[in-house]
């Protein structure tokens, strides 16, 4: 499984529950862990690396803590700038829409798309304003 993607500890685990016991599974990720094989700081560079230009942090954070990454290994994977995600946003709004909003039911169709893809209210609002302006 670690050949073809990354994979968090807890994702092993579920993956392996039907192949043996807890301890045994447990044994073996402890192994591959100290070998350097498996390691959830690397699978959250990997994963947070590969979906930050579709999605925003809050979305990144919600599906790194469903796979099981602890809080600390999810801060520290996530784009830290504020303009970095404003950028991120524009270029998610731009592929999907060709106009900027006309009216409010406009305006609300947009936000609602950008906060699907986990971007923060007030990163929508400079996104829609500016491209509004």
């Amino acid at each position: 499984m670690l050949a073809r993607r990354e994979h968090s500890r807890a994702e092993l685990t579920r993956k392996l529950s039907d192949d043996g016991s807890q301890e045994e599974i447990q044994a073996v990720l402890d192994r591959l862990e100290q070998t350097g094989l498996l390691s959830d700081a690397r699978f959250a560079e990997s994963f947070v690396s590969s979906r930050a230009a579709r999605v925003g942090n809050a979305r990144l954070r919600h599906d790194l803590r469903a796979k099981g990454v602890a809080d600390d290994l999810v801060a520290a994977a996530l784009p830290a700038e504020a303009d970095s995600e404003i950028g991120r946003a524009r270029e998610v709004w731009r592929r999907k829409f060709d106009a900027p909003p006309g009216d409010r039911n406009e305006f609300a169709r947009q936000a609602r798309f950008l906060q699907s893809r986990g971007f923060a209210a007030d990163i929508i609002r400079k996104v829609l304003k500016e491209t509004a302006e």
